[in-house]
């Protein structure tokens, strides 16, 4: 493409087009794995090193510090350079940052391997994205980016029940070693059969100095709606990472005694849900022919769980998993939110976009994980064990936060679905 023509896009999905949505959801099954990991392991990890509450809060939300802070640059770096290249070296640094976890035995160590996971994982949502918008047809984005989001969400799957099984049999340690090694085979086959454009299109690289750059950011900044768009962002989605990330083991422990075992089980049914629901929400913009409708109802669901949490105490079991499912199945409509903002920017400006948006996915994790473990070390712990007390104000906390959020989104405006 050159000027202003549209980008050029594959006709269908060929058996290469196919290939590169799967090992580009590979890569999206890491990143999922490696951000939700702490939830099922934090009790093994607090009594291991001896971590307080305030400690596992940091440790999981260092991780989505960094991923958030490396959103804009990323979104300039895709831009100009193209989500391969960005891809294949965040691959390298993931490796990195997984064999660095696995062989940490400090707080300080933790810490950083989780930093630098972070930021060699921060592209494995927004690149994969920006390279189905070279692909495929704009009206078919929402789509893929829901598929994306299915398929990665096996990692946080991976992340729950079988986690539970690798430590308890292998140890952790082994699990993060094993990660390291199949990333390099992902990072192999993404360097054999990924590119840019489909066969026999390319798209001209859009040249800009650093300033147009930075001018770009802005003026996504400033499209009307969009900060609208980035709160409901920002309080959405991290309540899966709240609860299946960081606190549902503990919680699952303290207030219900589950071990590892159990625990893992039951983070599996919140993760398997979230598959489910990246499926069911990602064409469901199509559905409707608009964005609204679906992430105003997934927010509604989201707020539900969360209120069964916080409200009413210990839960018998089925409503208990059924909390946990909602809540799972509620946070797949993220490739909706990510679809509502692309549909407001020129295509130039995708990569600042979608990274933008993803800073409120990411950033909002980081606070929600950060404060709550300030939150829950204000109360006495027994014998280890944290009062039900302290984890329902904490999701009596983030329900608000899910309800302030989908206030400032119901004003917003829509273009409509792109065709």
């Amino acid at each position: 493409m050159t000027g202003g023509e549209p980008i050029a896009r594959a006709a269908g999905l060929s058996a290469l087009a196919i290939a590169v949505v799967a090992i580009l959801g590979l890569l999206y099954v890491v990143s999922q794995f490696l951000r939700n990991s702490v939830g099922v392991i934090a009790p093994d990890l607090a009594a291991e090193v001896g971590l307080s509450p305030m400690e596992i809060g940091l440790l999981s939300s260092i991780y989505f510090f960094v991923f958030a802070a490396t959103q804009l640059p990323l979104g300039v770096a895709l831009d100009r350079f193209g989500p391969r290249q960005c891809m294949l070296f965040s691959i390298a640094v993931t490796v990195a940052g997984s064999a660095a976890f696995a062989l940490a035995h400090d707080i300080s160590g933790l810490v950083a391997s989780r930093a630098i996971l972070g930021f060699g994982t921060a592209c494995f949502l927004m690149a994969p994205v920006a390279l189905y918008a070279r692909w495929f047809p704009p009206d078919r984005f929402s789509t893929f980016a829901g598929i994306h989001l299915g398929v990665g969400s096996i990692g946080a799957l991976l992340a729950t029940a079988p986690l539970a099984f690798t430590a308890a049999s292998f140890g952790w340690r082994a699990a993060f070693l094993g990660v390291a090694a199949i990333t390099v085979m992902i990072g192999i086959l993404t360097w054999l059969f990924v590119s840019d454009d489909p066969p026999g299109r390319r798209t001209e690289p859009h040249n800009e100095t650093l300033r147009e750059s930075v001018a770009g950011i802005w003026q996504v900044i400033r499209t009307p709606s969009m900060g609208r768009i980035f709160l409901v962002q920002l309080t959405s989605y991290p309540s899966f990472v709240l609860v299946v990330g960081l606190w549902g083991g503990p919680y699952l422990t303290h207030i219900y005694g589950y071990d590892l075992k159990g625990r893992g089980e039951i983070l599996f049914v919140a993760a398997f849900a979230q598959v489910l629901g990246s499926f069911f929400w990602g064409p469901s913009d199509r559905i409707f022919g608009r964005f609204k409708p679906p992430i105003l109802a997934g927010t509604a669901l989201s707020f539900s769980a969360l209120a069964l949490f916080a409200g009413v105490g210990v839960l018998p079991g089925a409503l208990l998993l059924g909390a946990f499912a909602l809540l799972g199945f509620s946070t797949g409509m993220t490739s909706v939110v990510m679809s509502h903002g692309r549909s407001l920017v020129p295509p130039h400006l995708l990569g600042r976009c979608i990274t933008l948006l993803n800073i409120g996915t990411m950033g909002g994790g980081f606070l929600v994980q950060f404060v709550s473990g300030a939150v829950i070390d204000l109360f006495p712990a027994q014998n280890g064990a944290y009062p039900l007390e302290a984890y329902r104000l904490v999701f009596a906390l983030q329900a608000m936060l899910v309800l302030v959020g989908a206030w400032a989104y119901f004003g917003s405006h829509e273009k409509g679905l792109r065709q």
